[in-house]
Order: C-alpha cells, then sequence, then structure tokens
C-alpha cells in the first residue's frame, strides 16, 4: 500500500510542477501591439457546418465586427437540414467575403468534419488558413495576434483551446476536466518548444495553419478517418520537423463547447483517450490516481505531514488550472468531485464505443 501511495504522491507532484509552470509561463496571444508585422497576409477562415443555425450567424457577427479585414470567409454546409444555409447566404448578401459551398455526398473512408475541412481547404486563398468550429466566439484582434504570433515563432500550426462559456451546473460538471487533464500532464510551452512528438497538443475548434506548410502535407486527407485529427496532425507536423505552438484562449477566443452534461459525455468520449496516448490502461490510472488516489496516501502510516503536503499539491493544482483556463475556482472546487466521476464514465463509454462502433456523433458514426 505504501508502494501505491508513493507512486500517488509523485504523479500528484508532477501534476502540480506542470499546472505551475503552465500558470507562470503562460502560453497566450498576445495583443500585437507593436503591429511588427505588415498585417497584409490574407486569412481564409474556413467554417465546417452541419445543423448549425443555433451558432452560424453568431460567429459571421463576429468575423463582420474583427478589426482585421483582409480575410474570406467559406462556411462548408454539410448536408445540414436546418437552416444554416440560409443564414449563411442572407450574410453573403451584405458580405462580398462570406461564400458557401454546399456538400453533395461524404465519401466512403472519410469522417464528416475531416472531408469539410479538406474541401475547404481546396476553396481557400489565404496565406494562413484559420479552421474556426461555428460555435466558437472571435473577438477583437484574434486574426492579427494569430499572425503576428504565427510570424514570431515561424509556427506552421497554432491552435488554441477556447475560453469554455459553461451555463448549466451540466457543463461546469464534466467541461472543466479537459483543461485539468490537459494543464497537468503538459506544460503547453512544451509543444512549442520541444522536438518531440509526445509533446503535442491541439484543439480542431481553431486552428491556424500556415496554407504552404498546410498545402504541403494536404492535412485533412491525411488524416481524413481520424475521430482526433487534430491531436494526429500536430504530432505529424512536429515529426515532419514543422513548429507547432498550443495556446489556452480568453475573450478573444470563446465557445460554448456543450449544451449539457449528456452532450459532453458523448463529444469528450471520441477524443479522451488520446490524451494518454490512446491507452485505456493509462486513461484508468490517471483516473484512480486523480479521483481515489487519496486513500492509500491516508491508510498508509505515513508521518501526518505526508497527507497534508499531498492534499495541498492536489487542491493547489486544481485551483492553478482553473486560474489558466480562466474558470470559476469555486465552482471547480465544488464540482470537483462531480467532474471527476464524469472522467470515468466518459473514459468507460469511449472504450464501450470504439469496441462496439456505435458512438454517433452529429447523426454519423465516429467509428467505422
Amino acid at each position: 500500500m505504501k508502494f501505491i501511495a508513493c507512486f500517488v504522491i509523485l504523479v500528484t507532484f508532477i501534476q502540480f510542477v506542470n499546472s505551475l509552470i503552465n500558470a507562470f509561463l503562460p502560453e497566450k496571444l498576445r495583443p500585437s501591439g507593436k503591429k511588427s508585422f505588415s498585417h497584409n497576409e490574407m486569412v481564409s477562415i474556413l467554417i465546417p457546418a452541419r445543423n448549425e443555425e443555433a451558432h452560424i450567424g453568431n460567429l459571421l457577427g463576429d468575423i463582420e465586427r474583427l478589426t482585421y479585414k483582409n480575410v474570406e470567409v467559406i462556411i462548408y454546409d454539410d448536408e445540414s437540414t436546418d437552416r444554416t444555409a440560409e443564414i449563411v447566404n442572407d450574410f453573403a448578401l451584405h458580405n462580398q467575403y462570406i461564400r458557401l459551398v454546399s456538400s453533395e455526398k461524404l465519401p466512403e473512408g472519410w469522417l464528416g468534419k475531416n472531408h469539410a475541412c479538406h474541401v475547404l481547404a481546396s476553396h481557400a486563398k489565404g496565406d494562413y488558413f484559420l479552421f474556426v468550429d461555428a460555435d466558437v466566439r472571435l473577438k477583437n484582434s484574434v486574426i492579427e495576434d494569430s499572425i503576428d504570433f504565427a510570424g514570431e515563432y515561424q509556427t506552421a500550426l497554432l491552435s488554441v483551446f477556447p475560453k469554455q462559456i459553461m451555463l448549466t451546473s451540466g457543463e461546469k460538471k464534466s467541461v472543466p476536466i479537459m483543461n485539468y487533464i490537459l494543464l497537468t500532464l503538459l506544460p503547453l510551452v512544451f509543444v512549442r518548444k520541444s522536438p518531440f512528438s509526445s509533446h503535442s497538443a491541439a484543439n480542431g475548434q481553431f486552428m491556424f495553419f500556415r496554407s504552404s506548410v498546410y498545402r504541403k502535407y494536404d492535412l485533412h486527407r491525411v488524416f481524413g478517418n481520424s475521430p482526433v485529427e487534430d491531436i494526429a496532425i500536430s504530432r505529424y507536423l512536429k515529426r515532419k520537423r514543422e513548429r507547432i505552438a498550443c495556446l489556452v484562449g480568453d475573450e478573444r477566443v470563446q465557445c460554448r463547447m456543450y449544451g449539457g452534461y449528456e452532450e459532453a459525455l458523448n463529444g469528450f468520449s471520441k477524443n479522451v483517450r488520446m490524451f494518454f496516448g490512446n491507452s485505456a490502461f493509462l486513461a484508468f490510472i490517471f483516473w484512480f490516481v486523480t479521483t481515489l488516489g487519496f486513500i492509500p496516501v491516508v491508510v498508509s502510516h505515513f508521518n501526518f505531514i505526508v497527507p497534508v503536503l499531498y492534499f495541498t499539491l492536489y487542491l493547489t493544482t486544481k485551483v492553478l488550472v482553473s486560474l489558466v483556463s480562466s474558470q470559476s475556482v469555486v465552482d471547480n472546487l465544488k464540482y470537483m468531485l462531480m467532474q471527476h466521476l464524469f472522467l470515468i464514465q466518459v473514459i468507460i463509454k469511449s472504450v464501450s464505443s470504439s469496441h462496439s462502433k456505435n458512438l454517433l456523433w452529429k447523426g454519423r458514426k465516429i467509428y467505422s
């Protein structure tokens, strides 16, 4: 039991160190106040959309108000059965830089979003490609700030984890666990500086590519059938010795990812294991250590200082992750247990779905 307790304490300490690095060496977009780049580059904003009538108008309205104007906006209507196309066409009537591309049929061997992104790229003319989900909100100087970052660090890919908008208790019990996993397992500065592909991360909600690099590798074609194409692409680019970066978002990049607990459960089941090298075993180990690890620490015959130190590290890590993620510390402590119960549900559903191949997202099978 003491061996298990020591292992738990070691992992907790590593999580604390990682969260500390992410807090004190934050990877975030800096405002491009010095205007060190000319900002004449065209940016293609590429939006895959399948039944997004509730969101697409908000995003297009945001794009209209952005301070950077040298953009083209292309939306791929992926066989929507709602008013998505109608809303886009209404915006296109008053904005010549907005275009709608309609799907005919999803080809065999592709997942819907990956094929949508591939088609969008084939229509795009920009120096940069910004793939962004329809439920993301973009504000202020996010485009020129991304160009500045990409220019300064010569990144092939800049990805941002949006600041999460959470309105219901179901969202607060589920969504924050993904930031907790990411920020306690990986110092994001390693994504930019480390040469190892294992130090990779990306979020498909905001993927800012140098278009020449994207075209060179034809990235969404390479990963056309991958349910976690964002992480797969980031690792692939690192293996090709291309520079990438993964940042934490703020008010400039926000998203209400899921509308409730069940939707989050289905959504996170698609990709949770990729945080652990696609290993269900490591995912279960992580869950045990972070959820039940206090048991061996408490029952082992340590000096009382050891459990106190363990709980201090554990709770401080929770606070640091909340602050870096721009999330409520109070809510994350309040729903801490529920978030970890959600995580085990996600892991079990992910394993079950990959074996039965019955996980659906937006009416389509994720696993084939």
